[in-house]
């Protein structure tokens, strides 16, 4: 499953769950597709800025009508509400942590040319490996 049929299947995950929630006549975007820019602005971390660079650079045919960078931000953070719907109910536990998993040393790093694993920082140290999140839920 490709990134762009991930998005398509949020998208249409999010519309179903809001279709009530009325459009705005003078908005360019529907409210599912606010809540699904926000999803993904949550899930893909970092900043707004690189959110949107992201965004108009790869998927600009997803979402054509996309505002500016400093609008789409005051957009989500206006309409944060409209995401509650979609987040779980708080437990009395909830832990997520995440650790690298080194494979090779850094300085081993692009000899092979079927290589597994990518060169990064974790825990404050280079590794060639991936990352494993854990989630523990009740």
């Amino acid at each position: 499953m490709t990134s762009q049929d991930c998005i398509i299947a949020l998208f249409y995950a999010v519309d179903q769950e809001m279709l009530e929630v009325p459009k705005h006549p003078d908005a360019k975007l529907y409210p599912s597709e606010v809540v699904t820019l926000a999803l993904l602005c949550a899930s893909k971390g970092g900043a707004t800025r690189a959110f949107y660079r992201w965004l108009t650079h790869d998927y600009l045919p997803l979402c054509p009508q996309v505002p500016e960078r400093t609008r789409l931000a005051r957009l989500l953070k206006t309409h944060t509400a409209w995401t509650t719907r979609f987040l779980v109910a708080p437990t009395v536990l909830g832990v997520a942590d995440s650790y690298g998993i080194a494979l090779i040393h850094p300085m081993r790093a692009g000899r092979s040319p079927a290589q597994i694993g990518k060169k990064g920082q974790s825990n404050h140290r280079w590794i060639v490996g991936g990352k494993v999140c854990l989630i523990l839920n009740q």
